[in-house]
């Protein structure tokens, strides 16, 4: 537990916790992580449902309901139902993207796994994100599970970050900087 305060603190750090050991003690890890990056995509995706978590307008009532709606269309775990349904009860759910990605955390900690973020200008093909994964496998020792994204400002190349270490080899950074040393020569 002690380890856990490093990882995760605050609200969202006690919910992830708790969600996360629950989660653990019925052997549902996996499941809970599905869930939830479920409701990630659908709070990236939905500005309704994003207003439905963030807003204080709605009643607990109506959130309470319209999560019990979605978690049963959804075909979420009875865990995170129920876990959706407390955090709408305790007027929690604005916290929602910090325990995920708490939770997100404390499941990389606890198989000791480093996550990566990469930012790519295309998706990246199932060949390519292997070979990454082995590249910074081979760099931390650990194993690697990566968050995708794709941003097709960047014109080309990634940005990797792994905790405070970031990689930015997109072709943007490298025009951007192109510039800077132009600009100082003329």
């Amino acid at each position: 537990m002690a380890g856990e305060d490093t990882l995760v603190s605050g609200i969202a750090g006690r919910y992830a916790t708790a969600l996360s050991e629950l989660a653990r003690d019925a052997d549902k890890l996996d499941e809970i992580a599905a869930s939830l990056r479920d409701l990630e995509r659908l709070l990236d995706e939905s500005e309704d449902f994003a207003r439905l978590v963030m807003s204080p307008v709605f009643s607990s009532a109506e959130q309470s309901a319209a999560l019990a709606a979605l978690a049963k269309r959804g075909g979420f775990a009875d865990l995170t139902a129920n876990f959706l349904q407390l955090l709408a009860k305790n007027r929690r759910l604005f916290v929602l993207r910090n325990i995920i990605a708490g939770f997100r955390r404390l499941l990389a900690d606890h198989r000791n796994e480093v996550t990566a973020d990469v930012v790519s200008a295309v998706p990246l093909a199932d060949q390519q994100t292997e070979e990454l994964k082995a590249t910074l496998k081979a760099k931390t020792g650990r194993d690697v599970s990566l968050n995708t994204r794709v941003d097709p400002h960047l014109l080309g190349g990634l940005i990797v970050r792994i905790g405070s270490r970031m990689v930015d080899s997109s072709i943007r950074t490298k025009l951007n900087n192109l510039k800077l040393a132009m600009k100082e020569v003329g």
